[in-house]
């Protein structure tokens, strides 16, 4: 048979690896300059657009979408058009891919440092990016599956597998958590309300660390190991188990980041059940990965592309024991909240992601440009300067966290907590804090090394750009299987049914987790007394979710003796009910604030607002002095009102059209109380006399953002009260 020449297209692949190194750095850089800002709070002081809360989710935005993304994208371009002997199906839609994922991730740099956020963990960016992100992955999909559908290799390897799943799951995950109703250009609330929108958060959360940081490093890995060790995979068969398992069980899992909360228990238990199960496939697959380089351990010492595979493979083998051990419930308890979360998730980050990257790169770059690589005594630097940074990130944070949870815990003999003010957990693992600093910064030192040298190997070698490769046209066959064909090499040969297989697969568990939050009238238990934030409150709500509050505290008591004592009552499900976006938080560098309301005056958060230390001695929560200065911005509340009507909050008519002086008459009040403050009225009086003197618009404080955060602040946990019995025991006043 006649061979059919043709082009690989490998600008494309050339322009996603110089992505991934560029948005690496930046994205790196972000996090270690947050690392220093638990040693410097004050490191960025009155500068809003640097402060912690804002540059945290472009941190982990930057490294997942941007670093890991580019990454993603370069691996499956190279490999798919070798692994089905077709260049991509059209040269525009690999392109548009390109530069429509760069816009995506310029524009996240310029709008979450500004502040525009939806809050939601890994799905921060509003609206109109949503809509661009699905865009953009449906024209990678539709250029991965025309080259599939055209390719001269009959059989789909595992790899293709891999992409497969990746590129339906996304989809999905994306599409049904990003339903939101826009306010403005840049503006949303989420669709969901409560513990509906926490199950959906944590369903698209968990599986977007699966589907977008596991599978299609999993189909990387199926590809380049093999090729870096010159052997095959180790075992087909367990491939085979390794996927259809993986992406059946995953989907189920998300409800583990929920445990002890006002989530449902059935829907905790199921996660918890399916958590531990998909230890065997991760392992699997893990074991799959290893068991490859038999055979090639004496390279493994002299080849530093084996070497960051190898780490790779170990980190995430580590990472997915580690996962289904944190969602046991007993462990669960003490890690929740606590920086043992932060090790676990950057073992994964930055072994199993951040290293199988650079040994794609190490070894995809000399074969871009004809050469061999520039140095691999630099190559072996990068890789034990990133590993000792690995060892000194995670360890602390570990540490840390172990501090953290036992010290929350620590009761005296008379039942009083040990440890009563938070701030001495804070403290106590501030050296940790310095450790993970000193770990990010040798790992951020090798990652400069590795772009270093693959620039030096780029210009020692020519591009190629259209690389010449032959192969034979793919003959008709029946699309029956023959007698000696097993059924999953029949479904290999079937690239529609495969994906129709997946997406079935992936589906199940997300339906019968979330249908019946959907469906199900009483899946949250109504409390009568809880009513929908006045205007202020939700404008309030707004600026909190502006700043990033919920990156350090949480809202959410789970029923623990510690907690309870700690913060209050432990949370209801009803409380929830009109929080849109629900803000529960992941991890505590300070307080819980459910209970928050009351239990500070209005001008105890005004000063903790400009000088956090003047308030609570070693604290390390930056200043927010532009919420005190800037003027709220009421032109959109009706608006929001409107919007949130549309989501179910019951405001009537009455309360919409008397919404500014609603906020008028709430402002006044707190402004009253600011005034009982010696020191606020008499520093206040001399601004506004200063201003009148020099004809300059002074802005009264009941119309700046300070009043609406404080308003907010202050409702917190107060719909349902506590009141102390005559047994000294405590009954929930619940109102019905």
């Amino acid at each position: 048979m006649e061979l059919e020449k043709f082009y690989y297209d490998n600008k494309i692949v050339r322009k996603f690896v110089i992505a991934t190194l560029f948005w690496g750095i930046i994205g790196m850089s972000v996090g270690l300059l947050l690392a220093f800002m638990f040693l410097f709070p004050n490191l960025t002081d009155g500068i809003s657009w640097l402060s912690f809360g804002r540059l945290r989710p472009l941190h982990t935005n930057a490294v997942i979408f941007a670093f890991v993304g580019n990454a993603i994208f370069a691996g499956v371009y190279y490999s798919s058009q070798r692994l089905l002997k077709a260049r991509m199906w059209k040269d525009w839609l690999s392109n548009f891919n390109f530069w429509g994922w760069q816009l995506i991730i310029v524009g996240a740099a310029i709008t979450l440092p500004l502040g525009y956020t939806t809050t939601k963990e890994y799905a921060e960016l509003e609206w109109p990016f949503d809509i661009a992100i699905a865009l953009v992955w449906v024209a990678f999909g539709a250029n991965l599956i025309g080259t599939i559908l055209k390719r001269r290799q009959r059989h789909l390897y595992v790899a293709i597998w891999f992409y497969i799943a990746t590129f339906v799951t996304v989809a999905v995950l994306h599409i049904f958590n990003s339903m939101e109703l826009p306010i403005s250009a840049l503006k949303s609330y989420s669709a969901y309300a409560g513990v509906q929108d926490a199950l959906v958060q944590w369903w698209y959360g968990h599986n977007a660390v699966a589907f977008f940081l596991t599978t299609p490093f999993l189909g990387l890995m199926y590809y380049f190991v093999p090729k870096a060790a010159n052997r095959p995979v180790y075992s087909y068969r367990l491939s085979i188990i390794h996927f259809w398992s993986l992406i059946f069980i995953y989907i189920w899992a998300g409800p583990h980041h929920l445990l002890y909360t006002a989530l449902p228990g059935w829907a905790q238990s199921l996660g918890v059940a399916f958590s531990v199960m998909l230890i065997a496939p991760s392992w699997g697959g893990m074991i799959n990965g290893l068991l490859t380089l038999r055979g090639a351990w004496d390279k493994v010492r002299t080849d530093p592309v084996l070497k960051f595979m190898v780490v790779a493979i170990t980190g995430y083998g580590m990472a997915t024991f580690e996962g289904p051990m944190l969602s046991l419930k007993n462990v669960n308890a003490i890690a929740h909240f606590t920086d043992w979360i932060i090790a676990h998730v950057h073992v994964g980050a930055l072994a199993w992601n951040g290293f199988l990257t650079f040994g794609m790169v190490y070894w995809l770059v000399p074969k871009l440009f004809k050469t061999k690589l520039w140095s691999n005594k630099l190559a072996n630097v990068h890789f034990w300067i990133g590993t000792l940074g690995i060892i000194m990130y995670a360890l602390p944070m570990y540490v840390a966290g172990f501090v953290q949870a036992f010290m929350w815990k620590q009761f005296n003999p008379d039942g009083t907590l040990v440890y009563g003010n938070f701030l001495e957990t804070v403290s106590e693992i501030i050296p940790m804090y310095w450790m993970r600093a000193i770990g990010g910064t040798l790992y951020i030192i090798g990652a400069c090394i590795g772009v270093y040298n693959a620039y030096k190997t780029a210009r020692s070698g020519s591009k190629v750009t259209d690389e010449l490769a032959e192969a034979a046209p793919l003959t008709r066959v029946t699309k029956k299987r023959t007698v000696k064909e097993g059924w999953h090499t029949w479904l290999e040969r079937r690239p529609v049914r495969l994906t129709i297989y997946a997406t079935v697969a992936i589906l199940i568990g997300g339906m019968v987790q979330i249908i019946p939050s959907l469906i199900v009238d009483d899946y949250v238990p109504v409390i009568s007394s809880v009513k929908p934030y006045t205007p202020l409150e939700l404008e309030g709500r707004d600026i909190y979710i502006r700043e990033g509050c919920v990156s350090c505290h949480s809202q959410m008591v789970r029923p623990f003796r510690s907690e309870v004592e700690r913060y209050g009552e432990y949370s209801k499900a009803g409380e929830y009910v009109y929080d849109h976006p629900f803000l529960w938080g992941s991890k505590r560098t300070g307080p819980d604030l459910h209970r928050v309301g009351q239990k500070y005056s209005d001008n105890w958060h005004l000063n903790h607002f400009y000088d956090p230390q003047s308030t609570s001695s070693g604290s390390i929560m930056p200043s927010y002095k532009w919420l005190i200065n800037n003027k709220l911005d009421k032109s959109q509340t009706r608006d929001k009102m409107e919007a949130m009507v549309t989501l179910g909050v019951p405001y009537t008519m009455e309360e919409i059209e008397r919404s500014q002086q609603w906020m008028d008459e709430q402002g006044t009040q707190i402004e009253k109380n600011l005034y009982s403050d010696p020191d606020f009225a008499k520093t206040y009086e001399a601004d506004k006399k200063y201003a009148q003197e020099n004809g300059e618009d002074f802005v009264e404080m009941r119309n700046r953002e300070v009043v609406a955060l404080i308003a907010y602040l202050q409702r917190l946990g107060t719909d349902i009260k506590v009141q102390p019995q005559d047994d000294n025991e405590n009954e929930i006043n619940l109102n019905e």
